[in-house]
Formats: structure tokens, sequence, C-alpha cells
């Protein structure tokens, strides 16, 4: 039987599982502590940086997926490339494909331009340098023929679940209970945001078509709209008049004293004030898959954040 395994359980990796265990696939699914419910998949627990664990719970996997995040964004730099580097031990010990979940950071400014595969490696920061190193790293071993690699890029990430993102709680969250939607940037500049379920189903696919590897894919996405204009398709879903608070640099770093953790989003901050537009028109022609329509997306999200959540105040009040 098949057998794949997933590192990272949180707002896509779960999503990974759930999708393999529809399709009657050996899923084991491994994260920090070995806690959650996921429903057909066996769950283990340990550190991804162990090369001795991750060799061992990889044993006899076809397809390997690297879903993880490092714990502190403010010591991502330091904190991520080591876990990249005990999945892909491991999945080269086990002989398996491995599937790499990653971001947008490497490009760097786009200066507007649509974001397609081919752009030119530009960070500007050190997390933007930190990502295009460990994307080199994972095309190199690819390159030597130590594991077949893929790598699906996302943008900013929305979906049932996804609460902490820049399409989270500080927008679906205040629709619900009247407050104003929390964004960054220039609300006024079109944006592309990933669905979760379609980054998920997206990951499946490079697991599972030869001519996938040895390559980076831009993710399924839907048409790119304003920020405010998928804060106004969100209030309108709530009934609601749509009012929006937009931070920038300053304010982010005002916001800083108080949350440290926000002055690292200081460092992309470019991804909002400027026109980011990603382009997935090379896996939609080799796949043949599109993104779930925009709209049909927002209301999956919001009948989510409706239902099956108690929603809070972004701020901290209930």
């Amino acid at each position: 039987m098949t057998r794949h395994v997933v590192f990272g359980t949180g707002q896509v990796g779960r999503l990974v599982v759930q999708a393999l265990v529809r399709r009657g696939i050996d899923v084991r699914a491994v994260n920090r502590t070995g806690r959650g419910s996921m429903p057909g998949a066996e769950i283990v627990g340990g550190d991804a940086t162990d090369p001795a664990f991750t060799t061992r719970v990889t044993a006899g996997a076809d397809v390997v997926y690297f879903c993880l995040n490092a714990a502190g964004y403010a010591r991502w730099a330091q904190e991520f490339p080591p876990l990249q580097r005990g999945v892909l031990g491991a999945a080269r010990s086990a002989g398996a494909r491995l599937v790499v979940l990653d971001n947008l950071y490497a490009y760097g400014p786009t200066g507007g331009r649509d974001l397609v595969e081919t752009l030119r490696v530009n960070p500007t920061s050190r997390k933007a340098a930190t990502r295009a190193e460990m994307t080199h790293e994972l095309l190199r071993a690819h390159d030597a023929g130590d594991v077949e690699v893929a790598i699906g890029r996302a943008s900013d990430y929305f979906g049932p679940g996804t609460t902490r993102s820049a399409l989270g709680e500080t927008v679906f969250g205040t629709a619900l209970i009247g407050r104003a939607a929390q964004v960054m940037g220039d609300p006024d500049q079109l944006h592309s945001y990933s669905y979760t379920p379609d980054v998920a189903a997206g990951l499946v696919t490079l697991a599972t078509r030869p001519e996938a590897a040895g390559d980076s894919w831009h993710l399924p996405v839907a048409e790119a709209r304003t920020t405010r204009q998928v804060v106004e398709q969100v209030y309108a879903l709530a009934g609601r008049r749509p009012r929006t608070l937009a931070a920038g640099r300053a304010t982010l770093r005002i916001l800083g004293l108080l949350k440290p953790e926000l002055r690292e989003y200081q460092h992309t901050l470019y991804q909002f004030t400027d026109r980011w537009v990603v382009d997935d028109t090379k896996y939609r022609n080799a796949f043949g898959e599109r993104a779930t329509p925009l709209d049909d997306a927002l209301a999956g999200t919001f009948e989510w954040y409706r239902d099956d959540r108690t929603v809070h105040d972004p701020r901290g009040t209930p």
C-alpha cells in the first residue's frame, strides 16, 4: 500500500492529510506533539530537526510532504532551515519524493509585475534570503539525484480553519462581530490570496504526477481582486457594512512595541503596498486544474467562521 508522510498538521498540512485519507492512502501525520484529531491517519510527535526521528517515521514512505513552519516568526531564519534539512534527509533515506510547501518571499518586490515562476529571485530581507537558499538547497539535492523534489508556492492563505493570516481572523472574525477589518498596506492594490483547500489539493497533485518533479509551481489561485474588494465581499456575506483599518510601516512599528511579532511583517510589507498578482498558468496548463472561484472560496470560509467556531474579537475581547 502506498504510504505518504506529512510533516506539519497546521493550516495546510491537515488538509493534505484529509485529502490523502479520502483517496484511501496510508497516511502518517507528523507534528511536534503527536496531538490532534486526524481521522484515518496515524499521528506521530517529534522533533523534525532530529535526523534519527525523521528517518524512522519516514521509513517505507513513497512521498514525504514538508508543510512545517518555524515556531517563532522572529527566529524564522534560524529555526526554519534545520526543519527542512531534517525532512530532506529523511526523504533521501526513504527514496521518497519530497513535496515542499513554499511561499513567495524569495521573489522580493516585483515592481507590480505578475509573479511567474521565471521571475528572477531577488530577496530583500533576511527572511526572503533564507527562503531562497532553502529552495536552492532542495533543487541542488534534486539535480544531484539524491531525492525527487517538487515545490508548490502559495500566496497569503485563507480558508476554513485558517485564522492567523492576512485574510483570517482579522477580516472574517471582525465581519461577524461588526468590527473594522484589519489589513496591511494599501487595500486598493490587487492582491492574490490562496485558498487552503486548493493549496492542499495542489500539493497532492505534485506528489502524484511524474512531470512535477524537479521544478517550482505556483499552486492554483483564483483571480486577484483588491483587498478592499475582498473585505467588502466578506462583510456582505455577514450582512454588515464594510469598514477597513490598514496598517502601514509606521503603524506596524508602533504596534510592534506591544506585540514584537508584528514588527516582523515590515520585512514583506511590499507584498501589500504593491500590486501582488500570482500567475498559475504553468500549473493549469500542466495539470488541467483550476482554483476554486473566489466568491465560492470566500463563502465557504465565511461559513466555517459562522458555524464551526466561537468567534472572538481579534483584539482579545469575546
